[in-house]
């Protein structure tokens, strides 16, 4: 074979397999979603294997443990408590076993006096793209408060996890449950910061094929929904 068609045949194919690979989803944030949708449910079985191919594809321990925290959020002290418990004792069994996983950052503390009231309206607007209101936050202004200052305040203030990965957490947690109206709000989040249609589709079939098909159908009619 010629020698530079043998070239051009090359350069097509690594175009098309990073092509491939922009239109899915990677190792760790596969790992991501099924370590969130598992803790939400409670499934420990399951959970147990995505902590090891989490570790395996790169994800720090304490990368894990912050979508472990943050899931307290979503389906409650219980479930983010069993699911820590879990992951130390994995922890502690592979470093048994000889592996060496990669403990990774702290999150840096937030500046003194921080109004952390105002960071969490800041950062949730950035994510949603306009100001959020709503008559639940009317009829019901405290639960507005608990989100600005501490979801959207104190725990995405943590910057060891990145605002990617913490809102694939959540659309992972939120599918796990099959709640169909977070679902549509947290998807929307997740296009805006950069996922594509087709990597949340991935998403999507993921969940049908890793935790259900009833859950994968809703949240690939809820994708559906968000890029019309």
């Amino acid at each position: 074979m010629n020698k530079t068609i043998s070239i051009l045949i090359t350069l097509i194919c690594m175009t098309v397999s990073s092509m491939a690979s922009a239109q899915t989803l990677d190792s760790k944030e596969r790992s991501v979603a099924l370590i969130a949708a598992y803790t939400a449910r409670g499934d420990m079985e399951k959970l147990d294997v995505a902590f090891d191919s989490g570790l395996d594809a790169g994800l720090s321990v304490n990368e894990i443990k912050e979508i472990l925290v943050q899931m307290y959020a979503y389906c409650g002290f219980p479930r983010s408590l069993n699911a820590l418990n879990r992951f130390m004792a994995k922890t502690e069994q592979r470093a048994a076993a000889g592996k060496h996983d990669e403990i990774g950052n702290e999150a840096s503390p937030v500046p003194t006096g921080t109004d952390m009231s105002a960071l969490g309206e800041e950062t949730r607007t950035a994510l949603v793209g306009r100001p959020v209101t709503g008559k639940v936050y009317e009829f019901c202004p405290v639960i507005d408060e608990y989100l600005r200052s501490h979801l959207f305040g104190d725990i995405f203030a943590r910057d060891n996890l990145s605002h990617r990965y913490r809102e694939l957490a959540t659309v992972g947690a939120l599918a796990g449950m099959n709640l169909e109206g977070q679902l549509r709000s947290h998807f929307g989040i997740c296009r805006n910061l950069g996922y594509t249609q087709e990597q949340l589709n991935d998403f999507a079939a993921l969940i049908s094929s890793e935790v259900g098909s009833d859950e994968g159908q809703t949240a690939a009619k809820t994708v559906e929904t968000i890029f019309k």
